[in-house]
């Protein structure tokens, strides 16, 4: 479940994948997994496992661990029990220490083995990417993993025993230790490389708590906004034992401790760690009324009496704060909560009959009385096809002369404005019926003989700029088309009553002629023979033509 792992080598398959061996296919199933990785990192909740220091110390250890203390990365819910009975069983002989304070001399020197064994609690260092706050479930995975820092804290009291107040005078004595490596690693345990103690006073260790305690209700919360199927039974105790001073008395402890005027006399450099704490008591309300708002809306009516008491307890206590400290609102982190995640925007590729455009003309061109556009330019969805197919191997062996082919584009650009005013005047002026029945719609299986010709409609194909001209034709003599047969390549075939290429439609004879050669452009004699040369050309004039 280590997906952050699983994602980094991801991208260096990614970046071999695309650059070097061009395997989109692999490269497509790793982007898949790694989509997938990225959606269990935000949505699936990982156990954290616990962490324990383990001193080996007497002579009777192996020299590569006598004396010397381990970090060891339990297993998913692994108690400290049970990963020392775990520990024990690898060395029956020896005695655990019931202290977590370094052994003497005596112990370290004697012929016998003991093994201390304490929980560490890991020290978050989280990379330099994250410059900005994140999510918690995307930060939680930083807390038990890539860590190298590791504290034990242990309480200690100095001065008087207070009867009334055990936090007046409780220190904080914390172990740092650090290892070879990060962990985890290759192994589930490495050696502690240094050691070394810090004091925390009374003061500092009742603005840590604080500090723990809204960054606990802030995260909870967030929880239960992204996921509201969550339990509430962990909110429900968070939130009492904050709320209800029977529990735990709450941050009441430290207004006797330390908002005393004897304290602050006496204690004059403590006045800022004052004001910090205070800001962090008044903090903490707008978070507690964010999580009894979501508390109110999943409580079961079983639990409703339960939720009543604290509510009201919530109320005394903000009413007191906001009297005390001020008020404070929460903004950006709380409010800004994220709903249900937009759907992707994915094109359909394959239109159903009922959106299908109803021809592939331009409906822009169709319905306005404006200047048609430029061919090519309304999104002709076979316009990628088409560039392939002009540029046969013939033409580039008999195109060779670049004056001819300026001559030749210059009189199809007069051509095809001449047929598009035609197209514009006519189908203006007759009444076409444009139903999704009638609609045409072009085939990859069309004959490269003339077809017949429909009764309300013909497609006039001019291949160089890809126009389209929609006709009515008169009802004049029907002739029988020959049968279609499939074609793998795409060809058109150009019909219409007007005069195209010197011909009319009363010059045409029942029986489609044979293609003649030409002269200049290209020779049909040996595109019919290769149908992989066919291009949508228009024909020279009838004086270019040349007898086969």
């Amino acid at each position: 479940q280590m997906w952050e792992e699983a994602i980094a080598l991801g991208k260096e398959l990614a970046e071999q994948y695309e650059n070097e061996m061009f395997d989109y296919e692999q490269l497509s199933e790793l982007l898949r997994k790694q989509a997938q990785f990225y959606e269990n990192i935000v949505k699936v909740i990982r156990p954290k496992p616990d962490y324990f220091a383990v001193g080996y110390y007497g002579q009777g250890f192996p020299t590569f661990i006598r004396n010397k203390v381990f970090i060891y990365r339990g297993k998913e819910y692994e108690r400290r029990e049970d990963f020392e009975a775990r520990l024990l069983t690898q060395f029956p002989n020896a005695e655990k220490m019931k202290t977590t304070s370094p052994p003497g001399d005596d112990i370290k020197n004697s012929s016998g083995q003991y093994i201390q064994c304490f929980t560490v609690k890991p020290k978050l260092d989280l990379p330099s990417k994250f410059h900005r706050p994140v999510s918690e479930q995307i930060v939680s995975f930083y807390r038990v993993n890539e860590v190298q820092r590791f504290e034990y804290s242990r309480p200690v009291r100095k001065g008087e025993k207070n009867p009334d107040n055990e936090f007046a005078n409780m220190w904080i004595e914390r172990t740092i230790y650090v290892t070879a490596y990060k962990l985890p690693g290759i192994l589930r345990w490495f050696e502690v490389k240094s050691v070394f103690m810090v004091e925390i006073s009374p003061l500092e260790n009742a603005i840590e708590t604080m500090q723990l305690t809204n960054d606990k209700i802030n995260n909870m919360v967030q929880q239960h906004l992204n996921d509201p199927n969550l339990p509430i039974n962990p909110l429900s105790m968070l939130l009492n034992g904050i709320v209800d001073p029977a529990v735990m008395g709450g941050f009441t402890n430290y207004e006797k401790a330390f908002f005393t005027e004897k304290y602050m006399h006496e204690h004059p450099e403590d006045h800022e760690k004052i004001e910090k704490l205070k800001d962090l008591i008044a903090w903490q309300i707008p978070f507690l009324a964010e999580g009894i708002r979501i508390h109110g809306e999943k409580v079961t009516e079983a639990l409703r009496p339960f939720h009543e008491r604290m509510e009201a307890c919530f109320k005394q206590l903000k009413d007191k704060v906001e009297k005390q400290y001020g008020a404070r609102a929460v903004l950006s982190s709380l409010d800004d909560r994220r709903g249900s995640r937009p759907r992707s925007m994915v094109r359909s590729f394959t239109m159903p009959s009922s959106s299908r455009p109803l021809s592939v003309a331009s409906v822009s061109s169709i319905s306005s009385d404006s200047t048609p556009s430029r061919p090519g330019s309304d999104g002709f969805v076979l316009e990628p096809l088409l560039p392939k197919k002009m540029h046969s191997r013939s033409q580039d062996k008999l195109d060779k002369d670049d004056l001819d082919k300026d001559k030749k584009e210059k009189k199809k650009e007069k051509r095809n404005s001449k047929h598009q005013e035609i197209f514009d005047k006519e189908f203006k002026s007759t009444d076409i019926s444009l139903q999704q029945s009638e609609a045409v719609i072009l085939s990859e299986t069309i004959s490269p003989l003339r077809p017949q010709r429909p009764k309300s409609q013909v497609i006039n194909v001019i291949s160089s700029e890809r126009r389209f001209s929609v006709s009515p034709s008169p009802p004049s003599s029907q002739v029988t088309p020959p049968p279609i047969t499939p074609r793998t390549k795409l060809s058109f075939s150009i019909q219409s009553n007007l005069e195209l290429n010197g011909m009319s439609i009363s010059d045409i004879p029942d029986v489609p002629p044979p293609l003649p050669l030409k002269g200049s452009m290209a020779d049909y004699g040996n595109l019919m023979e290769s149908q992989d040369l066919i291009s949508p050309t228009t024909s020279p004039p009838a004086h270019q033509r040349v007898s086969p």
